[in-house]
């Protein structure tokens, strides 16, 4: 807090709000006290100049592209640690020490498995339901199977819930897509790591072994990390409003899931996918190009600019060097995707219309391309980024519940319907 503040004049009405420093980033206006002091609320669709809460997790510069989990950058956490340090790092706040890492993987790893009548329930599902809804649909009955873990008051049960939710994710997510394509569910095995156990819960099939392949392991456990967090993004900030009514952890991840599942949120990388393939070579990119500098053409280049970063995506990076990884390891030399991708890039680093506009190649335009290479379906890749996202969403949640000021989420509105009038008998209406 700094002893500054900012004064606020309207008409007759006068406030002096408050001006409050984090550690680093803007200062911010606290406005808690303005409608009581003046009547008047602030107006801020969709929030973008509204900080919605106080936090320790998750720092984002967007002008200079920079990611921080707990003041560690994106960049080593990804590329020297590995998933579940990282998320032992934004559930606890530090980095586990080598007893702490190996007593955290040994919880996680004993919390795999699913109840048996879990299996069940599957079968209740269409068998082309869409793996996003199954998900939205198996994450919120957890709560029925898990009711031991709900207490939200009680430590002890929000962490049983927070490493059951880390668990449990991807075993929820392997079993939606095995459903998906009709075969038969692979339990999660204790000898593995939770990389290898999804890609083994995934792909393998009970007629033949199934050898894990260390490369595209590490590049899962990659594209788990770069997404665990992303500071207050939409589903997390659905997670925290779900979750300031007291809601069990379980229903508020249920929320984040679904949440995510939009286009405009979640399924960014399958459309910046969608739109590599409706390209298709690179000698059509020039025409692409034109259509979207064009102001009169509906068509977007997907996988290019950030809401958020200005900068060159900090996450990007890692997820180039990763797909061209996973492509060279399972021999892919001549993608046509890749090749279009490439000449993509080049051209938003280049073109003065892309550096302008601060276009550039974020990590939805690799991930896509690799989680193709890997073998999962376009109707996964959204259900993947819910695996990755839930320690984010799990953090950010025990945060909240943690906190002494934590109040129930109730946003204004600037009301701009009728005003109040008389009921009239339908007899008499003209």
């Amino acid at each position: 807090m700094t002893d500054q503040s900012a004064k606020f004049t309207m008409d007759s009405e006068q406030a002096e709000l408050p001006r409050r420093s984090g550690t680093i980033g803007p200062e911010v206006v606290d406005v808690t006290q303005l409608y009581k002091d003046t009547g008047l609320f602030t107006f801020d669709p969709g929030f973008s100049s509204t900080a919605s809460c106080e936090s320790k997790i998750t720092y984002i510069d967007g002008d200079n592209g920079i990611l921080l989990h707990r003041g560690y950058s994106i960049d080593e956490l990804a590329e020297k640690g590995d998933y579940l340090e990282a998320c032992y790092l934004l559930l606890y706040g530090e980095l586990p020490t080598a007893r702490e890492k190996e007593d955290f993987v040994y919880r996680v790893t004993r919390h795999t498995m699913v109840h048996e009548q879990m299996n069940r329930f599957f079968t209740g599902f269409r068998r082309d339901a869409h793996p996003m809804a199954v998900m939205v649909a198996c994450v919120g009955a957890l709560s029925a199977f898990y009711h031991d873990s709900t207490d939200i008051a009680d430590p002890h049960q929000r962490m049983v819930a927070s490493l059951r939710m880390i668990a449990k994710m991807p075993t929820i997510a392997a079993m939606a897509y095995k459903y998906h394509i009709g075969q038969p569910f692979v339990y999660p095995r204790n000898d593995l790591d939770y990389a290898e156990n999804f890609l083994h819960m995934c792909f393998a099939v009970p007629c033949e072994p199934y050898e894990i392949n260390p490369v595209l392991a590490r590049a899962m456990d990659r594209i788990f990390t770069l997404h665990a967090d992303h500071e207050q993004n939409a589903s997390t900030s659905t997670v925290r409003l779900a979750g300031s009514s007291g809601a069990n952890p379980f229903a508020c991840i249920a929320a984040g899931v679904a949440c995510l599942w939009g286009p405009a949120h979640g399924g960014a990388n399958e459309a910046a996918l969608n739109m590599l393939m409706e390209i298709g070579t690179a000698d059509r990119i020039p025409e692409f190009i034109a259509r979207a500098k064009d102001k009169n053409d509906p068509f977007r280049l997907m996988g290019f600019g950030h809401r958020v970063y200005k900068n060159y995506d900090p996450r990007a990076k890692i997820m180039q060097k990763t797909c061209h990884e996973v492509l060279d390891e399972l021999g892919v030399r001549d993608d046509p995707l890749l090749e279009v991708a490439m000449e993509l890039e080049r051209i938003a680093l280049t073109d003065q219309y892309f550096i302008d506009k601060k276009l550039y190649p974020n990590v939805d335009f690799y991930s896509g391309i690799t989680l193709k290479a890997l073998g999962f379906p376009t109707a996964m890749f959204t259900v993947l980024f819910a695996v990755a996202r839930t320690v984010g969403w799990i953090a950010q949640w025990k945060e909240m519940i943690e906190d002494p000021k934590q109040r129930i989420g109730r946003p204004r509105q600037l009301y701009t319907g009728a005003p109040q009038r008389d009921y009239m008998p339908v007899q008499d209406r003209g």
